[in-house]
């Protein structure tokens, strides 16, 4: 083996920020599904507005992660 196949490419730094952006992603899509299929409409209102929460928690973590300079995934 030479030194040449043992150097391994950089690693991408997974913070915190960049985890909560795809959850919040997951969380606003599961809870739009839930919202469209609901049997009540105040149901699917409060669904539609936790899935807004949601995203708007998301919209922060990919804010900081913009501002930290980390490409996001």
């Amino acid at each position: 083996m030479t030194d040449e196949t043992r150097t391994k490419a950089p690693r991408r730094r997974i913070t915190l920020d960049s985890q909560l952006m795809s959850y919040w992603e997951r969380e606003a899509k599961r809870l739009d599904a839930l919202a469209a299929n609901a049997k009540w409409r105040w149901v699917s209102r409060r669904y539609a507005r936790k899935a807004a929460r949601a995203r708007a928690q998301g919209a922060r973590s990919t804010l900081r992660e913009a501002a930290r300079g980390t490409p996001s995934a």
